[in-house]
């Protein structure tokens, strides 16, 4: 089996050929960044034209880049939720109208899903089953994983997800778009013993987080500091030890009490350096295994997707003839594949 994959659920156009036997034989990733850095965060609508100027030149190029061509495709699978239903619905129109040309099943992907199963297409690959951390701009949660499709939320955030904090907190020390990975790269700087934050909800029982309040946390500590370029990096490094300790406590929480031997981190905010360096104690204290993808398969990307639209379409899945996109998908919603 040959699918292409189609990601186009915010701001970033993934497209990614995976192949049965050969594995993962293409990928390209188109960043709106630019895009969207004059406007200091992502505009829905820019978004979607971008995604409808460039999907269709980059399907041809990633056939190109595998040596393949449309009439080797046994299937499409495309992003079809959560996310910015402009987006999706341009991957979704283009990924099911060219699976009906061709005469070929398509599959929506759920996002999380992609990022969920991502950790896979590495050559050290998690068997089921495993707990997953999954940390991005739009979700934060840990899911207990028994096979595709067969996931168990346990825990998720009560309000800003982790990505969507490190952004916010990132404006509010004037860094630039996007946020998150610009006050990473200040936090290198800071003294990691001046300021000391909260680690929410870690005092209580439970597995769901919350993280407004050291956003909060941060702007009282930034007000009341000189303003100096090493005061705000202290202020980075504090608010990312905090983040970061507080996936560690959750994490170590959820393996106990699942019994789980796996762990797996995915999404955007599982590309920080600080993140895995923490997680990895875990194996390195034999608590459990621990798994990545790379840096480039955490962010948004249409590797992840080819993948899981490969999983499902080999286990008999495939869409009515119809567009289907969905902005708020439950990720407990999804159908297992026996």
């Amino acid at each position: 089996m040959r699918v292409l994959g189609i990601e186009t659920s915010c701001d970033e156009t993934g497209v990614a050929l995976f192949d049965g036997e050969k594995g993962l034989m293409a990928h390209r990733l188109h960043s709106q960044t630019p895009l969207h850095k004059a406007h200091g965060g992502v505009v829905p609508e820019l978004a979607s034209r971008d995604h409808v100027r460039m999907a269709a030149p980059m399907i041809r190029e990633v056939l190109a880049d595998a040596g393949s061509s449309l009439s080797d495709l046994t299937g499409v699978a495309y992003t079809a939720g959560p996310g910015l239903i402009g987006a999706l619905l341009v991957g979704a129109s283009l990924g099911r109208t060219l699976a009906w040309t061709l005469g070929i099943p398509a599959v929506g992907i759920h996002h999380m899903e992609g990022h969920l199963l991502a950790p896979m297409l590495e050559s050290r690959r998690p068997e089921f089953p495993f707990l997953a951390l999954l940390v991005s701009g739009g979700h934060t949660m840990l899911v207990e994983v028994d096979g595709i499709g067969r996931y168990r939320v346990l825990g998720e955030t009560l309000d800003d997800a982790a990505g969507e904090a490190f952004d916010k907190t990132a404006k509010l020390l004037g860094l630039g778009y996007p946020g998150g990975p610009e006050l990473a790269h200040l936090a290198e700087h800071g003294d990691p013993r001046r300021f000391r934050f909260p680690r929410p909800m870690t005092d209580r029982p439970g597995l769901d987080f919350s993280f407004s309040g050291l956003k909060t946390f941060a702007l009282n500590v930034a007000r009341e500091a000189a303003g100096t370029d090493q005061d705000r990096a202290d202020i980075a490094r504090a608010f990312e030890d905090a983040v970061v300790d507080t996936f560690y406590i959750k994490c170590l929480r959820a393996l106990r009490q699942t019994g789980m031997r796996s762990l797996v981190v995915a999404g955007g905010v599982g590309a920080n350096r600080r993140l895995r360096a923490r997680l990895a104690e875990l194996r390195d204290a034999e608590v459990c295994s621990v798994y990545f993808p790379r840096p480039e398969f955490c962010t948004d990307n249409g590797a992840m997707i080819a993948y899981a639209g490969y999983l499902r379409i080999a286990a008999g899945c495939a869409e009515e003839l119809a567009i289907r996109a969905t902005a708020r998908w439950p990720l407990e919603e999804l159908s297992a594949v026996v």
